[in-house]
């Protein structure tokens, strides 16, 4: 019974988004209008994380993580509005994935001016610790995939870290998720690095020996 109703709720929810899809791509909005709604979205959480204080931090953070679950809603539709409307374009991708870059900074910089006003220094660096992190794990990705083709390797992408981000924020735990997101994103690009090394190093040996040939 239990599966049923899943299954069935699943399928509601997938008949609606399909029905907001059909009516934003016969409304003829663009796709990047709404990839950037969702940075109008994301601000606002930063908003809520940096105004934040000890008198009303577990009730503005809990505000953020609606907002961020929010603005998943664009990240669901804009992709398929695009393909919906027949305009998918490559700078399309190109611009979805600086939009968020700019989102997950966002989040965090709002992080980093509650924590400052708090006189929390040591979680000011760990904020911005994790700003950088999550910025090299897509890095590592784009710059490894300019030369090897794919590199899908690691565990902690964007939706497992927006994942930790609400989770911290809907239970007021975001020093733990923060140190998750430290630690894992940190692996992650440690196992981009050494895959991309193992890679390449073929390539270059494989070219090695057809010069050698040659």
């Amino acid at each position: 019974m239990a599966r049923t109703w899943t299954s069935a709720f699943g399928r509601a929810c997938g008949v609606l988004l399909d029905a907001i899809v059909r009516w934003l791509a016969l409304a003829r909005i663009n796709p990047n209008v709404l990839t950037f709604m969702g940075l109008v979205v994301n601000t606002i959480a930063a908003f809520l994380f940096g105004y934040a204080n000890s008198d009303n931090q577990a009730r503005l953070f809990r505000y953020a993580g609606l907002v961020i679950i929010g603005s998943g809603f664009f990240d669901l539709v804009d992709g398929a509005v695009a393909r919906a409307s027949n305009r998918v374009t490559r700078f399309g991708g190109f611009f979805d994935s600086v939009i968020d870059r700019y989102s997950d900074a966002s989040q965090f910089f709002g992080l980093l001016v509650f924590y400052a006003r708090g006189d929390r220094f040591f979680y000011v660096v760990l904020t911005a610790f994790v700003m950088v992190s999550a910025i090299m794990v897509s890095y590592t990705r784009a710059r490894a995939e300019s030369l090897i083709g794919s590199c899908r390797v690691g565990f902690l992408e964007r939706p497992e870290r927006l994942v930790l981000v609400i989770i911290g924020a809907l239970f007021n735990r975001m020093a733990p998720a923060l140190w998750v997101i430290a630690v894992l994103s940190t692996i992650t690009v440690i196992h981009r690095v050494r895959y991309t090394y193992t890679r390449t190093a073929l390539v270059d040996r494989a070219a090695a020996k057809a010069g050698q040939a040659a």
